[in-house]
């Protein structure tokens, strides 16, 4: 069944229910439930510079997982319902206090915060397929994909609250284990016994509105970079950490284009044309691919706060791991996203990351300035941009085949 060709239905609610019929708009009642997550972005980015060895790396991408269930799953849910009908709008409102209320805890959600950030987050995930499977009755599809979905999320539940409630690696432990559960669950379709599973090709997925609207959350993830660079730079202004501002703005620049110049919209129409297929596209593009882009981003304004603060120190090992293992992680996800909507590999993409990865020890071990590490990260990323251009310049000149 696919988006275009819908089972023949009765809904109890229509009014709800989302049309099926081309690239729904997003609403004002998504890009305020979205303003949530600028500070959820900003408080892992602090989480990292705080915690910055392989550990804190760690938690901040489970962390970063967890947050982004929350959304992801949200988004998915506005995928089908009308945002700004009644019943709905609550929900995201609500949906949107628990997400902050998360994100308050995320600085001591291995510490003191961490029982809060379980409950709050169960009771988000839960609570709203709950009110979605009182959304979606008499629509069969969705139906039987949420009470497939739902056991799956009691079952996550129970694992979140007991990570709240115990300390140290056992949390972490427990806290993974959810995330490979919902990686799991998602990928095979919540299979339960007796009931089989459900079917992607079945999700009646309206593919182009999760395309832009995760690209909204990549807008929300560089616009908090370009923040706390604005933020570092007003509490020193000196001739070197202007130039350091200069430097970093730029990255974010690159790395927007990198992703809005072309991509975006191409990918929007690949999978709003992806008919049976959008279902299973959008799972991995979406719920796998964007949090590493994501990732990608956080760990670059990591970078930047660095650079402002001390443009001409030496750079150390954690240093050049932010300036440049950002970008190459951003680089590294977008080349993942674009190869699997349009199978083929994105050469120049995995060339960056490489040359990136290789640039760690070189920067190190030369102890060259953070600066001149950005300025690197800065030029891989610029060339990139350059080989799209000339790919596309040379699609151009041989027109169609």
């Amino acid at each position: 069944m696919t988006p275009s060709e819908p089972p023949a239905i009765t809904p109890v609610r229509p009014w709800l229910l989302r049309p099926r019929t081309g690239v729904q708009p997003t609403t004002s009642t998504e890009l305020f439930f979205d303003l949530v997550f600028i500070f959820s972005v900003t408080q892992l980015s602090h989480y990292l510079i705080e915690h910055p060895d392989w550990r804190g790396a760690g938690r901040t991408a489970l962390l970063l997982a967890l947050v982004w269930f929350v959304w992801v799953y949200t988004t998915w849910l506005t995928n089908w319902l009308q945002p700004d009908q009644g019943p709905v709008r609550v929900l995201l409102i609500g949906v949107a206090l628990g997400s902050l209320s998360m994100s308050a805890a995320i600085p001591q959600a291995f510490a003191d915060t961490g029982l809060l950030f379980a409950v709050v987050y169960v009771a988000v995930q839960v609570g709203r397929s709950l009110v979605a499977m009182w959304a979606v009755q008499g629509s069969p599809w969705l139906v039987d994909g949420f009470q497939h979905l739902l056991p799956w999320f009691f079952a996550t539940s129970v694992l979140v609250v007991l990570g709240g409630l115990v300390d140290g690696v056992a949390r972490e432990a427990l806290w993974a284990t959810v995330i490979v559960i919902e990686v799991v669950g998602l990928s095979s379709g919540y299979p339960l016994p007796g009931r089989g599973r459900t079917h992607a090709e079945r999700w009646m997925v309206e593919g182009g509105h999760l395309a832009e609207r995760s690209s909204a959350f990549v807008l929300i993830a560089l616009g908090e970079s370009i923040l706390v660079t604005g933020s570092t730079f007003t509490s020193h202004v000196d001739l070197a950490t202007a130039g350091a501002f200069l430097l970093a703005f730029a990255g974010s620049v690159a790395l927007w284009w990198v992703y809005f110049a072309r991509s975006a919209p191409a990918a929007t129409e690949v999978i709003a044309g992806a008919g049976e297929r959008t279902g299973a596209l959008s799972r991995v593009a979406f719920n796998y691919l964007h949090p590493v882009i994501v990732a990608g981003v956080i760990v670059a304004s990591a970078g930047d706060e660095l650079l402002l603060r001390e443009p001409g120190a030496p750079t150390t090992t954690v240093a050049a791991l932010f300036v440049l293992g950002g970008p190459a992680l951003f680089l590294a996800g977008h080349a993942a996203y674009t190869a699997w909507l349009w199978r083929r590999p994105p050469t120049s993409r995995i060339t960056a990351v490489l040359v990136l990865l290789a640039l760690v020890p070189v920067c190190v071990g030369l102890g060259v300035p953070v600066a001149v590490c950005a300025a690197l990260a800065l030029a891989v990323t610029v060339a990139v941009i350059v080989a799209d251009r000339s790919r596309v310049r040379s699609a151009a000149a041989r027109g169609p085949s």
